[in-house]
């Protein structure tokens, strides 16, 4: 017998044509809910009876979880804030489960805040956990920790394939390198330098940034008809000199034909450089619809942008622990989301789905 699919407090809004809220107050029998909108959500549970069982007994049974989010703090990076909106988002949608996430954010620059907030995450006994792991090499002894004391956790954004997680939620970030690569060779010929930037990041823990320039030199190995050179640069801080005298010298080659960013901050940065040394026809493609890149991407310096919503990242990472802990569903082991490029001629209909703006922590 093929088993049935569980039916969400939001899957009965949604073909019901109503709000969550009015959901749930028909499903407490608390609150005024118009006579139209009853009939439309009792017409659907009574379509699917076993279905708002399940939720009754879920409902009722008044068993709460605890999810900690391990993340960079979100007022340090814009990236990370669109992603804590994504958490905020995921709660609110699983709060009538009992369940209640708990946000425990670590400076972006500092590694032994991650292990500070990692050590606090623990205290707390979670039910589970959604990390970011951006540090490798500090994250690897915290994943060992986590396994041990039997805490499932989902990883987002960063795949650490030794991590023995339940589920990685992402991109490819190899093919995503590729990619970027093939939007700066399109329509190129002749001898020609590439540009890879990382900006403000510490190459020897960033795999997730050493696996997208990767995949960038691959195909360009691969696949660039013409000779052909790649010069990586690395800015570890906005006060690095000798990053700023190897980016004079690349952006004054003659043959330099495009310049690839590595991360969505780091991208605007990359903009305001070409724009400084005059080379703002340069094709540059980064990544993410942070305020500043769409106004790059509006004005022409900026190229390309690859979408990787973090938004979405982490609200499947919060489902994905949801459906664990309370309907003992396992997610994928892996969980890609595609490879969307943005333009100026598609940007607009990505700009109606971005998300509000909503505090914070401090």
């Amino acid at each position: 017998m093929a088993k049935k699919k569980i039916l969400r407090i939001k899957d009965i809004a949604k073909a019901a044509g109503v709000s969550v809220g009015t959901v749930d107050r028909v499903l407490h029998k608390r609150g005024k809910v118009s006579d139209k909108a009853l009939k439309k959500i009792n017409a659907i549970l009574t379509k699917n009876e076993y279905k708002p069982n399940l939720i009754a007994r879920t409902l009722g049974s008044n068993k709460s979880y605890k999810i900690a989010a391990l993340l960079p703090n979100p007022q340090q990076d814009p990236y990370w804030s669109i992603a804590y909106q994504g958490i905020i988002q995921a709660e609110t949608e699983w709060s009538h489960y009992g369940l209640r996430v708990v946000s425990c954010v670590f400076d972006l620059l500092k590694k032994e805040s991650f292990k500070e907030t990692a050590e606090r995450v623990l205290k707390q006994k979670p039910d589970g956990i959604l990390i970011a792991p951006i540090f490798y090499n500090e994250t690897l002894p915290y994943f060992k920790l986590f396994y041990k004391k039997g805490i499932p956790y989902v990883l987002f954004n960063t795949n650490i394939t030794e991590s023995n997680g339940l589920s990685f939620i992402g991109q490819d970030l190899y093919q995503s390198g590729r990619v970027a690569a093939e939007l700066i060779c399109l329509g190129q010929q002749g001898k020609a330098t590439f540009g890879v930037l990382h900006v403000d990041e510490d190459l020897n823990d960033s795999v997730h940034l050493l696996e997208k320039e990767r995949g960038f030199k691959d195909f360009i190995k691969e696949n660039y008809k013409g000779d052909s050179s790649i010069e990586s640069l690395n800015r570890t801080s906005s006060s690095d000199f000798s990053f700023k005298k190897r980016l004079a010298a690349l952006l004054n080659k003659t043959d330099l034909k495009g310049v690839f960013v590595s991360s969505s901050k780091g991208t605007a940065t990359a903009a305001t450089f070409l724009k400084s040394h005059g080379k703002d026809g340069i094709r540059l493609v980064g990544y993410d619809l942070l305020e500043k890149n769409i106004e790059y991407l509006k004005s022409g310096a900026i190229d390309f942008l690859i979408h990787q919503k973090p938004q979405q990242q982490a609200f499947e990472g919060i489902s994905s622990l949801a459906n664990h802990l309370i309907f003992k569903k396992d997610p994928p082991s892996i969980n890609l989301f595609p490879l969307e490029v943005i333009t100026r001629q598609n940007m607009g209909s990505y700009l109606i789905e971005r998300p509000h703006s909503i505090s914070i922590p401090e």
